[in-house]
Formats: C-alpha cells, sequence, structure tokens
C-alpha cells in the first residue's frame, strides 16, 4: 500500500489507512513508539499495562501454585 507524507503545521504526517491500523490492532488514541532501523520508519504498539481486575478477569481457578526447588544456597541467602 502506498501512501503520501503531507505537510500537518510545522511538521509532515503519513495518514495510516484502517485496513493497516486492524491488522496492527491499533486504534485510534492508542499509544506508539517510532523508531528508525537501518533507514526505516517502525511504529510499533504500546502495550498498555493491565489493570488488577483485567488480570483478575482471565484467572482460571485450575492453576494451583507450589513450591520449586532452586537449588543450593549459593551465598548467604540462608543463615
Amino acid at each position: 500500500m502506498y501512501t503520501t507524507i503531507q505537510k500537518w503545521g510545522n511538521s509532515q504526517a503519513v495518514r495510516l489507512p484502517k485496513a493497516i491500523l486492524e491488522m496492527a490492532e491499533i486504534h485510534e488514541n492508542d499509544r506508539v513508539k517510532i523508531i528508525v532501523e537501518n533507514g526505516m520508519i517502525i511504529i510499533n504498539p504500546v502495550k498498555k499495562h493491565k489493570t488488577l481486575e483485567e488480570r483478575l478477569a482471565g484467572y482460571k481457578e485450575d492453576y494451583h501454585c507450589s513450591e520449586w526447588n532452586t537449588g543450593k544456597p549459593l551465598g548467604k541467602e540462608v543463615w
């Protein structure tokens, strides 16, 4: 897909087509990170931090935590 760089105030802008944003799962007002790598402009979505409520909503009751062996102490972990 091709587009044109256009003047926007004192800056330049590229209009991103809806189909491109949908494929990248980027929505209006989402934060993005822009980097230049090997002469290419790369736009990456910034992952939104989930709230505790959002994290707990995805909790499945079949998970049970347990202890695990991390090996013998190497320093002063145990006195």
